[in-house]
């Protein structure tokens, strides 16, 4: 896959330790490492969460009162030759 230069800011601290403990040839692997399982922490939380939700009869029964609604909206013109 091809590669893309990015640029970020670091807390000062942060840059400082990152600089220091790992060296300018792996720095760009780690943080697409450290990236990579950052996000996929992150999908893993949300699909919990839809997990959860889903099992949730309350919100179940909030859904199937949306899926009652109809998609179509009457435009305020539609009505408008019984309004005369």
């Amino acid at each position: 896959m091809p590669s893309r230069k990015m640029t970020f800011s670091l807390p000062g601290d942060l840059a400082s330790i990152f600089t220091k403990r790992v060296p300018a040839r792996d720095r760009s692997r780690y943080v697409a490492a450290a990236l990579a399982d950052k996000l996929a922490e992150r999908e893993k939380r949300l699909i919990l969460a839809c997990e959860a939700a889903n099992q949730d009869p309350e919100l179940r029964e909030i859904e199937q009162e949306f899926d009652n609604l109809t998609d179509a909206m009457p435009e305020p013109w539609q009505d408008a030759s019984s309004a005369r």
